[in-house]
């Protein structure tokens, strides 16, 4: 039994450190050349293998790419969770929110590539497919969760306009995300918070702030304080 195991085994290992290959790789390119000019070729020639060979680990360029997302996403998601479980207080919603902020942007300056595969501009002719979602929405299910946990402790949210019908229906799948759902000022300035959150560090990586802002660092940790005040998290 151990004998006939061992082969497999071996082959589970080779695969697996191949496959490992194949994607630092493809990381490496997308540093080099962005995610739209990723080539399976490229990768095939800087390992050494012929095309095929990488074909039979993944099957075209589209499914490579999905790979480098679904490990993207989850990095980051870990990231964001590993910070706020960090903090002891989780009734300390103002402290939870400063530490997810800071584990997005400090994963994103950290792998400004891999930052601007998941929320750079989109790849033409590339669907993400749905096994992707799950690990897109781990930082999404991080934020909104603190947002209930502060709905659940009667926080509210500064100055919320009411929404109209239209609006109310457009983010049903947000109400829904959490248990118990959440009210309407909080979808609305959840939502804006997460559009100032990856907004504003786009901003900064793919340099539109550029000689408009000096120091980048006191004008985050302004805008996380002003978001927290509009949150009603301070």
């Amino acid at each position: 039994m151990a004998d006939s195991a061992a082969p497999r085994n071996a082959r589970a290992v080779a695969r697996a450190e191949l496959t490992r290959a194949i994607l630092d790789s493809a990381s490496t390119q997308l540093a080099q050349v962005g995610p739209a000019a990723l080539s399976v070729r490229a990768v095939a020639r800087d390992l050494g293998m012929a095309s095929s060979a990488v074909y039979r680990y993944f099957p075209s360029r589209d499914a490579l790419l999905t790979a480098l997302l679904i490990e993207a996403y989850d990095d980051l998601g870990e990231s964001v969770e590993q910070a706020d479980s960090r903090v002891r207080d989780r009734a300390d919603v103002a402290a939870r929110w400063h530490a997810l902020c800071h584990a997005v942007r400090d994963w994103a300056r950290a792998q400004p590539h891999r930052y601007a595969l998941l929320y750079g501009s989109p790849v033409p002719g590339y669907a993400a497919p749905d096994d992707t979602v799950a690990s897109a929405t781990r930082v999404t299910t991080a934020l909104l969760t603190l947002l209930s946990d502060a709905q659940a402790m009667g926080r509210t949210p500064v100055a919320t306009l009411p929404l109209s019908e239209e609006e109310r229906e457009a983010v049903v799948p947000v109400r829904s995300f959490t248990d118990p759902v959440l009210d309407d000022a909080w979808v609305v300035r959840g939502l804006a918070a997460w559009a100032t959150l990856f907004g504003n560090l786009s901003l900064e990586l793919f340099g539109h702030m550029h000689r408009g802002i000096l120091d980048y660092d006191a004008h985050f940790q302004q805008l996380v304080d002003q978001v927290a005040a509009d949150l009603g998290l301070a």
